[in-house]
């Protein structure tokens, strides 16, 4: 009885946490100070050095005892939702409250904080002509690295290193950035290939973040010259941005500032292409003029993410990324999924008035 007591206080909690959640969201300078710089901070850092020396993903070793228990118990008890409906659902509530306290604890307040446009005092919006101009410079210095990697404007770049070795040098171009932007010191790496790559590629993502054990992890199967974007872009979710544009740029940031050639290439052509979708919806005829000064090797390399991702499209695609536009929707990315073009505005605002 004493249990059962406990667990509808569980199970009822979640209404008085899901009005707390909304409260705070309507003061993103609270949480921006308190949350985002201050717990998360502390719990985030934690929970790296915890498991990130581990070389494979413990969330993912999560994921998988948790939807077996999950599976289980619904089977164990599936007589119990017909003849004991009042306690069958407030086992379930209970759970679904612990889950989403340990959410918004471990990581989800981060979906509230000042948006990044605000912390770095630059624009959030762009006319066109600014558009065109920063994407002609993105295709001017993407062309030069991707010369001085093969010497042919005709050849595809390949990356020579391993996916270890490009988890080691994530943490190089943060370095730099932080010199700038302080707010971008990343401490405590914790990246690691996804044991569900497979899954997550058939979904249509290159990787993601776990917000009970802050683990980066990156899609395995992914084209290798995506692996630096993708890998700096699944750590800026680390430091505490939610926002998918947010964490675009700021991956874009850390792989162009990063010593190493190949890096250098991979944010580069990763804002080039993004930019250059930005241009195709705004100004066709611009597009297509950008589009015969890249140099064809860079196009190669468009053409072999294109072909990895069709080979891998399936019906069920597109329902992930409904659920998941959703869910961004259901945690103050108004736009859902489309967000991820809105780090063209960062991008342009940033780059307009400096070398790019």
């Amino acid at each position: 009885m004493m249990l059962n007591k406990k667990k509808l206080i569980i199970a009822l909690s979640i209404i008085p946490q899901y009005i707390i959640v909304k409260l705070l969201a309507s003061y993103p300078e609270f949480i921006e100070t308190y949350y985002s710089n201050g717990v998360y901070q502390f719990t985030s850092k934690i929970l790296r050095y915890v498991f990130g020396w581990i070389p494979f993903s413990i969330g993912d070793i999560l994921y998988t005892i948790a939807g077996v228990y999950i599976l289980r118990w619904f089977f164990v008890n599936r007589k119990r939702l017909r003849f004991d409906t009042k306690n069958w659902l407030i086992d379930v509530f209970s759970t679904v409250s612990i889950v989403y306290l340990a959410f918004h604890v471990f990581w989800g307040m981060n979906y509230y904080r000042i948006p990044l446009h605000k912390s770095l005092d630059i624009d959030y919006k762009y006319s066109t002509e600014e558009l065109i101009n920063v994407t002609e410079a993105f295709v001017e210095k993407s062309n030069a690295i991707h010369l001085a990697i093969t010497s042919n404007d005709s050849i595809k770049v390949k990356v020579p290193y391993s996916k270890k070795e490009l988890f080691n040098k994530t943490m190089d171009g943060y370095k730099v950035i932080a010199k700038e932007h302080p707010i971008f010191a990343y401490k405590a790496k914790s990246i690691k290939q996804s044991i569900y790559s497979l899954p997550l590629t058939y979904m249509g993502f290159s990787g993601y973040l776990n917000p009970f054990t802050n683990e980066a992890q990156i899609d395995g199967l992914i084209p290798l010259y995506q692996y630096p974007a993708t890998a700096c872009h699944e750590q800026a979710h680390q430091l505490g941005y939610a926002a998918e544009n947010e964490t675009n740029f700021i991956g874009y940031l850390a792989s162009i500032n990063n010593p190493d050639i190949y890096y250098k290439y991979s944010g580069y052509v990763s804002a080039l292409r993004q930019c250059l979708n930005e241009v195709y919806r705004r100004d066709k005829e611009s597009f297509e003029l950008l589009k015969t000064k890249i140099n064809k090797g860079i196009l190669l390399n468009f053409q072999e993410s294109n072909t990895f991702w069709n080979n891998y499209k399936n019906p069920l695609e597109p329902v992930f990324k409904v659920i998941y536009s959703n869910f961004l929707k259901a945690n103050n990315q108004d736009k859902g999924i489309e967000s991820y073009s809105y780090a063209v505005a960062l991008l342009v605002n940033y780059y307009k008035e400096k070398p790019i």
